[in-house]
């Protein structure tokens, strides 16, 4: 019999370099609209909601159909706004679901799941995708990741992992996709696991299941990460949807 899966998309109005995001219009649907018809399209989730702390984002979020929890306002990231929802919820999996990929592809959602569906073991999840793009290895903006022949992360990093010295063969470099999945026990305790140097170095938070001495498995996927971070990002995003939906007419 297969686990409860809860899915769970966190938006917040306020945001430093985009006010608002989550209601920004995007090919005449608000951007969060675009995530939550993807994400629940997704096989294996039981379950999807969206977790706000902004009525306007909860009164959106109901006129398209979504299902709603309101949260906490002084949460200090996504993941602890996922914890909140997940511990009043029995699911034995929770994914985060990033709220500003409005191209999340389901099938990407659901290769996560899948990893920690066959390794029972292991607490955490998440996705890589081979770099393509020469400029993405040294962009610090572009988190990338190493792991072990087992799939499990060895590090994370900002900087190009790993290192190729000159005379040495090639190896292939991948960049981290932001969608984790958590056993719910886990993420419970997530919070209250003691911040590290590596964390605080590099500020990537899934550091800190790693020095902690938890294993995270990252699964391959060929889904390209299109997040919305300024307007500028959703003018380039509306061409892309505009060109799918025309497509699927």
């Amino acid at each position: 019999m297969r686990p409860r899966i809860l899915g769970v998309i966190p938006a917040r109005y306020a945001s430093s370099r985009f006010p608002g995001k989550a209601l920004a219009m995007l090919a005449g649907r608000p951007l969060i609209q675009h995530v939550y018809e993807r994400a629940v399209r997704a096989r294996y989730l039981s379950r999807l909601v969206i977790a706000t702390d902004d009525e306007r984002i909860a009164e959106a979020a109901r006129a398209f159909g979504a299902q709603v929890r309101m949260t906490r306002a002084d949460h200090a990231s996504g993941t602890d706004r996922v914890a909140e929802v997940a511990s009043s919820d029995a699911s034995e999996l929770v994914v985060n679901i990033q709220g500003d990929e409005p191209l999340i592809d389901p099938d990407a959602i659901d290769a996560a799941v899948l990893g920690l569906l066959e390794a029972p073991e292991i607490p955490m999840g998440t996705l890589k995708k081979l770099i393509e793009d020469p400029a993405e290895l040294t962009n610090p903006n572009v988190v990338k990741v190493v792991t072990d022949r087992f799939g499990n992360a060895i590090y994370f990093s900002r900087s190009r992992i790993p290192y190729v010295r000159e005379g040495a063969e090639q190896a292939p470099c991948y960049k981290h996709v932001g969608l984790y999945v958590y056993r719910r026990d886990f993420l419970l305790r997530y919070s209250e696991l003691p911040v590290g140097p590596l964390e605080r170095a590099e500020k990537l938070e899934q550091l800190r299941a790693l020095e902690n001495g938890y294993r995270i498995r990252v699964v391959e996927t060929g889904y390209e990460s299109r997040g919305v971070d300024t307007p500028e990002d959703l003018a380039a995003v509306e061409r892309l949807v505009r060109f799918q939906e025309a497509g699927l007419r």
